[in-house]
């Protein structure tokens, strides 16, 4: 199977991906150095999935550009990243280590920034499911950049859109 992957050139690069089953029911998807990048990635996502064991783990790397509008206004004098938006990165690895459907972020717990990151970062994504279910997928997230810890969150929870939501028939 070939994949078309978005690289920093102008043009596109194909790059072999490949797809197996292991253990019970999990899909193993593991790619080169340029490996499938989120659709829309865009400022809250990640650039390239380096790993992703459905129901188990997933990896990623997210580059930093100085040029995010973000940059502007927090902090003009010292550009850095809102915590909300490696927050949104970490939960974009979950929900591709949850599997396929549609996911949606319940709850977030125990979140914490240790350092800051800034224009020209890259930061390492790791996300360790802790809870898989099929409504109901439980992940604990890393965020490394520069070789040491920026971000951690013990608990991610997202639940399918298919459940019902409290108030909802």
């Amino acid at each position: 199977m070939t994949t078309t992957v978005p690289t920093a050139g102008p043009t596109p690069t194909p790059t072999p991906a490949t797809a197996s089953v292991s253990g019970a029911g999990s899909a193993t998807v593991t790619a080169g150095p340029v490996a499938a990048a989120v659709p829309g990635g865009g400022p809250g996502g990640f650039d390239r999935l380096l790993e992703a064991v459905v129901g188990e783990r997933a990896a990623a790397v997210r580059n930093v550009p100085a040029t995010l509008t973000c940059f502007t206004d927090h902090f003009p004098r010292h550009p850095v990243l809102p915590g909300v938006l490696l927050l949104e990165s970490m939960a974009a690895l979950a929900r591709t280590a949850a599997g396929p459907g549609t996911w949606r972020l319940a709850a977030v717990r125990g979140v914490r920034f240790k350092h800051f990151v800034g224009p020209g970062d890259q930061v390492h994504l790791t996300v360790e499911v802790t809870a898989h279910g099929p409504h109901r997928t439980e992940c604990r997230a890393t965020a490394r950049a520069g070789g040491r810890v920026v971000a951690t969150a013990r608990v991610l929870a997202l639940v399918s859109d298919e459940t019902t939501r409290e108030g909802t028939a």
